[in-house]
């Protein structure tokens, strides 16, 4: 099978919009839209190949190309891997030189159509941040837990889940309010594990689902964020049909709260991630150096329960 490497830009401005560009007659797929970029040539590093290619389709050279996820796709007769960077600030003036159509657009209400499939994922990931904390309270305490969440925050972690299993209700809920307080200054979203009534009391950004309830599920929550815990394939799909936020799969590696659970593994992760249009997060046993990892297996990002709080 032929093989077609790939680097594109997800160019964003400071408002949020992103550059979209749409493919010109004569090329295939002309007249979908797609992120600015084009095939890596042979012995050609994927950061060489963007710029060469912003230069030559849009007038710019990148300031600041960070990698960011890595997706392979298969097509009856080749398979491509698309090596996508963020850019925000580069050099020069945005300006068709390929007589292609340039479109800013919000990528939570996408104007412009057919976009290319392939990259869907992006629009879908762009809002959500790459690292998924999940609180630790009954483990660590609840004083130490504030002091590391501050801490935390102050860093830049941007999405919480307040998961605490054997708290009561009352404690719990109020456990959640203070989670809330402390994460509004830093403009973090607080997601709450199953407890639809407590999201509601509460106030919090959204809910997530146990793979319990999502096989279950009639329709998606109402809320703007909803998230799922998938632990197959075939979980995956049924979050992408209800048109959930995000995923988070695993186990990837073993964890104290689950060590005799089947692990799925990086291999196991990029199979059933690359099938996919919903961003999924990694989760399991990871640290902080597992974030790139992920990104090179087609995943959003990562979710942690302990390493994130150490």
């Amino acid at each position: 099978m032929n093989i077609v490497r790939v680097a594109a830009a997800v160019i964003q401005r400071h408002d949020g919009s992103i550059l979209m560009a749409q493919r010109p007659a004569g090329r295939g797929w002309s007249g979908w839209w797609e992120f600015p970029g084009g095939k890596i040539e042979i012995n050609e590093a994927a950061h060489d190949a963007l710029q060469r290619e912003l230069k030559e389709e849009i007038n710019i050279s990148a300031k600041d190309a960070i990698p960011w996820v890595e997706r392979s796709y298969s097509y009856p007769d080749k398979k491509v891997y698309i090596y996508f960077f963020k850019v925000s600030e580069w050099i020069g003036e945005i300006k068709s030189c390929e007589n292609q159509l340039l479109e800013w657009q919000d990528p939570s209400n996408v104007s412009v159509s057919p976009v290319l499939p392939i990259n869907i994922f992006v629009l879908k990931s762009i809002a959500l941040p790459s690292i998924y904390a999940i609180t630790n309270v009954e483990e660590i305490g609840e004083a130490l837990f504030f002091k590391r969440l501050k801490n935390k925050l102050e860093k830049g972690l941007k999405m919480i889940l307040v998961r605490e299993k054997n708290l009561p209700y009352n404690n719990l809920k109020k456990i959640t309010k203070s989670i809330i307080e402390e994460t509004s200054q830093y403009k973090a979203k607080v997601i709450i594990h199953e407890h639809e009534k407590l999201a509601d009391e509460t106030g919090a950004d959204g809910l997530h689902c146990s793979s319990k309830t999502l096989k279950i599920l009639k329709n998606r929550p109402k809320f703007s964020i909803c998230g799922a815990s998938c632990h197959d394939l075939e979980e995956l799909n049924i979050a992408q049909e209800l048109n959930m936020s995000f995923a988070v799969l695993s186990p990837i590696k073993k964890t104290k709260s689950h060590p005799f659970t089947e692990l799925l593994g990086w291999k196991i992760f990029n199979e059933c991630v690359n099938k996919l249009d919903i961003p999924v997060y990694a989760l399991g046993g990871l640290n902080l150096d597992d974030l790139t990892t992920s990104w090179k297996n087609g995943g959003h990002g990562i979710s942690m329960q302990r390493a994130i709080w150490l």
